[in-house]
């Protein structure tokens, strides 16, 4: 019986990595491009509010298994497609005003979970109904093929909510009308930010990650897109309604921890690699914000931080009289349509970057017994870079560490049967002050 090497094995990895790059920028060359205020790095990319325009708009995504899938999203202002669609950022106690314009084929809306005294062209949003007295919305609709409503609400709640849309929700959030809305509390007296009204929700703005989960049926989509582009009946049943692809942020691994704007991902501007450094005592933590879309119980389990969660549904955990019942948890059990706002660090005890003050005591195997992972330093200490064989090249830049963050349910780590793509990402930890320029 053969056995492949862990040379070949990761070289094979690395090809496939290139060669999905070049697929990608080639098959998605004519999309429009995403909004501009999707800027390099990582962290959360904010539209601001109060007030928003947003627009219909169709488009294409691309998938690990090098795939492309049609899809719907809200764009906003004079932006292109993207998928999710963009991420709205008000501030708490602030009126809220999102004009929708429809320009696809059958009625749109837009609900906002969490949020109170919804109004719609100035009157309280209702659900709609024909004339037979069925449902056929949730709140009030942008008509078909250029129709638009106003929505308006006060933000009283500050915390991590979706937006989705209300008509064929079955249907329509599938094919991308979702997105992120986040309600920011008041800032400190010295700038301090928050994640809700409580003092002990301090997070560091210059790090703050969204963790968006979602799905796709592509034969949902494909149904849609002979529909729409091409006039042939709409026939998909939606109890033969299936996932083959589940995506963090609109993305699969691994283009999930490329860079917001990756020039390679024109319609995918959102990346989901949460980049830190170690957590100096007293300094305010991490925040990562962790919404879902999809249709089942999805646990994201990041490797090596447990979470304290702080919030649930744009809500703070605390009791009736204000107590803490923030709790800590390695894995975030996100269900249809929930949001989790969870604090998180990572700290260095043991002075690993230190290396007169502490030493790996395990004899380290000689380099041509190991099998390197593409992104290992060469070496247990963080700062620090090792040696590599002559034909290796790592993508570790300064000796930084990755810890691996994956939905849990591990066969939905796949797109349509590619194993280890999907919902997952990486935790980078650079070294004390940052990577060198």
């Amino acid at each position: 019986m053969r056995t492949i090497s862990s040379k070949r094995i990761l070289w094979g990895m690395i090809l496939m990595l290139l060669l999905l790059t070049l697929l990608s920028v080639v098959m998605l060359s004519g999309s429009q491009r995403a909004a501009a205020q999707t800027p390099t790095g990582e962290g959360i990319v904010c539209t601001n509010g109060p007030n928003f325009t947003l627009n219909t708009q169709t488009g294409y995504i691309g998938t690990p298994d090098d795939n492309v899938v049609y899809m719907w999203g809200y764009s906003a202002g004079a932006g292109g497609f993207q998928h999710p669609s963009p991420v709205l950022c008000v501030n708490e106690g602030e009126t809220v005003t999102i004009i929708l314009h429809n320009d696809l084929p059958e009625d749109v809306s837009i609900i906002f979970p969490g949020q109170d005294d919804v109004l719609a062209d100035g009157a309280p949003a209702q659900p709609q109904v024909d004339g037979l007295g069925n449902l056929t919305s949730l709140t009030n609709v942008a008509p078909a093929n250029g129709g638009s409503v106003t929505y308006s609400f006060v933000a009283n709640h500050p915390g991590s909510f979706i937006y989705q849309s209300g008509t064929r929700p079955d249907k329509q959030v599938r094919m991308g009308l979702f997105g992120a809305l986040i309600v920011r509390p008041p800032v400190g007296l010295n700038g301090e930010t928050y994640a809700n009204n409580r003092l002990d929700s301090q997070f560091n703005p210059d790090t703050e990650f969204l963790v968006l989960l979602s799905e796709i049926d592509p034969y949902l989509n494909q149904a849609v897109e002979r529909t729409v582009l091409y006039g042939q009946p709409y026939n998909f049943n939606m109890t033969n309604y299936h996932p083959r692809y589940w995506l963090i942020n609109g993305r699969g691994f691994p283009d999930s921890f490329a860079p917001n704007g990756a020039s390679w991902l024109p319609t995918q501007p959102y990346g989901a690699l949460a980049r830190i450094q170690p957590h100096i005592e007293g300094q305010p933590k991490s925040l990562t914000r962790y919404l879902s879309v999809g249709t089942v119980d999805l646990p994201m389990h990041p490797h090596s931080k447990s979470a304290l969660i702080i919030g649930r549904d744009g809500r703070a955990y605390e009791g009736p009289n204000g107590e803490d019942l923030s709790f800590e948890s390695f894995s975030i059990p996100m269900g249809p349509g929930q949001s989790w706002d969870g604090l998180f660090s990572w700290s260095d005890p043991d002075s690993y970057e230190d290396l007169d003050e502490y030493r790996v005591t395990v004899d380290i195997p000689s380099p041509v017994d190991v099998g390197f992972g593409p992104l290992y330093s060469g070496s247990p200490y963080l700062g620090q870079q090792g040696t590599f064989p002559v034909d290796f090249t790592t993508m570790n830049q300064c000796g930084e560490y990755y810890v691996i963050s994956h939905v849990h349910a591990l066969h939905k780590i796949t797109s349509w049967g590619a194993p280890m793509t999907g919902p997952i990402t990486f935790l980078r930890i650079d070294p004390p002050g940052g990577c060198p320029q």
